[in-house]
């Protein structure tokens, strides 16, 4: 993930406070490396739960593609919890990635430094991967 990806991620999360923010991302095929976040809206507006809208995801697919990178993952913000799938977060799981591909990122803002850690979720399993931030 560059810097940059990693900022606009952090970024959103503290612009939409007190709500959840989410968005998707994207990397280039074959890759796990993040190319590009794509913010969206929390149709929840709500501080304990976000709620992507179908037709906005679909039309970040399309961009996406265009530019020639996939969907990889989802990323949303815990406003005052650390930054670890909530049993919520994990039945959601299920439905945006029934295979297991999609990583999972959640931002932090429970401290006065945001932080960001990312997850694989299949089967209700919860496996936190790495984050390698590239300039």
């Amino acid at each position: 993930m560059s810097i940059e990806t990693r900022d606009a991620m952090v970024a959103r999360a503290i612009a939409e406070l007190p709500n959840e923010a989410c968005g998707l991302f994207a990397a280039t095929a074959g890759s796990d490396r993040v190319e590009r976040f794509y913010p969206m809206r929390n149709t929840a507006e709500s501080p304990k739960r976000y709620v992507l809208d179908g037709k906005e995801m679909l039309d970040v697919e399309l961009k996406a593609e265009q530019e020639g990178l996939l969907v990889a993952g989802v990323m949303h913000s815990h406003t005052r919890t650390t930054n670890y799938p909530s049993p919520t977060d994990i039945a959601d799981a299920a439905r945006f990635d029934p295979f297991g591909a999609w990583h999972f990122v959640i931002v932090s803002l429970r401290h006065a430094e945001a932080s960001l850690r990312s997850f694989r979720i299949l089967d209700g399993e919860v496996t936190e991967e790495p984050v390698k931030i590239r300039a």
